[in-house]
């Protein structure tokens, strides 16, 4: 397993992979480097060697292009892409945010939010809720009973998943063709949450999967059915050729070749059980404490709880989980790309998986 480097090496690498390895990687993914070129002119020079570090390193920029050829996920990757200039930042530290904001109808659920037809399940850290801006039949909430959203511990994540599982098989035992369930997790105004209070949503869908996990089912059987292997085997594995893999207490993770955005980490496990929320745990923690991570999106592909008219087989439980930006940048960080063409990403898949594999094997510090 190749260790270190950056993104800017993949085509060497792949180059310096076996022919049995390369050849999985060459099934899976294509990858392009250009150069961009252009001439500053000398009364931009110290403006751009303030903000970007040197006049040569804009002047010439290579450009990697991944594109993933089983899902037709793509990425390009320029690093200096995250030096640019923003004009507006909020003023306001998020601490502050979060302390102000207390008091909201998270922090007294019981009167603050409507309850589902079945009522309410209670976890040990948590208490769930209907959501009153639905966009699915069932629509609920599991809201967290700290109110600062970045404050979390392992027993609390799981303790989540746990209380959202109970919530979709309530949901079932209403209406039990409600077997798509889909759990996510927004944290701060980045990510889309409009509530700072700490808390996930989910919903249990019918017909069929929502588009982007239906759309990763049928990828994986056509590329199960060309090759003759699993095609989650086979992404961990070649990312673990490259050193952009890890395996945690049985959880596979790997930073993506084709993140949507910032320091994508897919987890890969059996069963969205404690080991895959102490996997998920794990890994915000190691983006926040490590990377400076504050606001981010957690995505749960299940499988369907039940029968269903589609082919599930070897379907894993997949956790998707990426970096939002920095909280004080008004800027969005998708744009007419992410949406319609391929992501623009300036973190390094090859720095993001030094830092998982570091936390996932360093020894767990006792306090005493």
């Amino acid at each position: 397993m190749a260790d270190g480097g950056t993104i800017l090496e993949l085509p060497v690498r792949i180059g310096d992979l076996g022919a049995e390895e390369r050849e999985r990687f060459g099934r899976m993914f294509r990858v392009s480097s250009v150069v961009g070129e252009m001439r500053v002119p000398e009364s931009m020079h110290k403006w751009v060697e303030g903000r970007f570090g040197s006049v040569e390193s804009v002047e010439s920029q290579r450009i990697i292009k991944v594109t993933n050829l089983v899902t037709l996920e793509g990425s390009l990757f320029n690093e200096i892409r995250s030096s640019r200039p923003f004009e507006v930042h909020e003023s306001d530290s998020v601490e502050q945010v979060v302390r102000e904001s207390r008091g909201d109808p998270f922090c007294n659920p019981l009167t603050g939010t409507p309850e589902d037809p079945f009522g309410r399940v209670e976890g040990e850290h948590c208490i769930t809720a209907s959501n009153v801006a639905k966009y699915d039949g069932f629509h609920g909430l599991v809201i967290f009973d700290e109110h600062d959203p970045l404050k979390w511990t392992e027993d609390r994540i799981a303790d989540y998943v746990r209380t959202a599982q109970e919530w979709a098989v309530r949901c079932r035992e209403i209406d039990p063709s409600a077997i798509y369930f889909f759990l996510m997790w927004n944290c701060l105004w980045k990510s889309g949450a409009s509530i700072l209070h700490g808390h996930a949503q989910m919903t249990a869908s019918h017909d069929m999967h929502y588009a982007k996990v239906e759309s990763w089912r049928r990828s994986a059987l056509a590329y199960e059915s060309e090759w003759g292997s699993s095609y989650f085997d086979d992404l961990w594995q070649t990312h673990q050729d490259l050193g952009l893999a890890w395996e945690d207490a049985g959880v596979r993770g790997l930073a993506n070749l084709t993140p949507i955005k910032e320091k994508e980490v897919l987890l890969i496990g059996s069963a969205l059980d404690d080991a895959m929320a102490g996997a998920v745990y794990r890994t915000l923690d190691c983006m926040v404490s490590r990377m400076g991570v504050q606001s981010f999106n957690v995505a749960f592909y299940l499988a369907p709880d039940g029968d269903a008219a589609e082919d599930w087989t070897g379907f894993p439980v997949v956790v998707r989980i990426v970096d939002r930006g920095d909280v004080s940048n008004r800027v969005a960080d998708f744009g007419a790309m992410e949406l319609y063409a391929s992501s623009v990403v300036s973190s390094d898949p090859f720095a993001v998986a030094k830092c998982m594999r570091q936390a996932v094997s360093a020894p767990e510090v006792v306090e005493g």
